[in-house]
């Protein structure tokens, strides 16, 4: 029996008792370990910590502490036993780090995204080499080391949106999350949630650190990360939205990305993608 067929029948996400760090690359094959595609998994939880980015599409995830989206090469953080559920859109390729709880001392503990750089790639991909079911050799625990460095260093990325607790706040919130072309004020959002506009303001901001207007459009940050992932046009973004022009849009997004939303996916495509992009519009290597 090979290595990778022993490692399908062990939960890799659950098995404590191997190393530190059990690196996969992740594809929509039905025998990848770190299924991609677009899917989405249910309420669960792992026995490991887990770091996980695509090179194409988007990952969205949801915890108690709120939801984030992390388009091509941003890493997400979930620490081990916190429950989360993920929704993939459009992502054919991407990594994940399975850690023991041991590994996960020096990192947050809470989860969230993190930004990964050349040497991190890298490290990851010499550690997908490795026999996922045998002990760490001198050599693969040293780069094992190193590897926790970058992810204990690497920058925490405002891809964050906080969700509240008090019950008649999270119904305005979802219901925010489900029109978000929605152009209800303030005022019509409170009315519709039975409370006063103060009170919506004051819990807003007590409740996720965030100012109504700042909320929102964070929640329309993550639904127009996610159309951008599936090719749509800036205008059909800026359209779905409920901006009166693209240009607006693009303003909007610049100001929290520091780059225009045309340009932001292909600046972060993977060799791989980049050459899709080439033959999908007839550019010659």
């Amino acid at each position: 029996m090979t290595a990778q067929d022993a490692s399908s029948r062990i939960d890799l996400s659950e098995w404590c008792e191997g190393p530190d760090i059990i690196a996969l690359r992740g594809d929509d094959t039905p025998q990848a370990e770190f299924r991609l595609g677009t899917r989405e998994y249910d309420w669960h939880q792992h026995a490991r910590g887990q770091v996980f980015c695509v090179e194409t599409g988007l990952i969205q995830v949801r915890t108690a502490h709120g939801a984030w989206s992390l388009p091509p090469q941003r890493a997400g953080w979930i620490p081990p036993q916190v429950p989360h559920q993920i929704r993939v859109s459009g992502a054919m390729t991407g990594w994940s780090l399975l850690l023991s709880p041991k590994a996960c001392q020096p990192l947050s503990a809470t989860p969230c995204v993190l930004g990964t750089g050349e040497v991190l790639r890298a490290l990851v991909q010499r550690a997908a080499s490795w026999d996922p079911l045998a002990p760490l050799t001198k050599e693969q625990a040293r780069i094992a080391a190193v590897l926790l460095d970058e992810l204990r260093h690497a920058p925490h990325q405002s891809l964050h949106l906080p969700m509240p607790s008090e019950p008649r706040l999270l119904k305005i919130a979802q219901a925010i999350l489900d029109n978000r072309h929605s152009t209800w004020t303030l005022k019509d959002w409170a009315h519709w949630g039975a409370m006063s506009a103060s009170t919506l303001r004051r819990l807003m901001l007590a409740q996720t650190g965030l100012g109504f207007a700042q909320w929102r459009q964070q929640a329309q940050l993550a639904q127009a990360l996610e159309m951008l992932a599936h090719g749509a046009r800036v205008s059909q973004v800026a359209d779905a939205l409920g901006y009166a022009s693209a240009s607006n849009f693009i303003a909007m997004f610049r100001r929290a990305f520091g780059d225009s939303p045309g340009h932001y996916f292909t600046t972060r495509a993977t060799p791989e993608r980049e050459a899709q992009r080439r033959r999908a519009s007839g550019i010659c290597a």
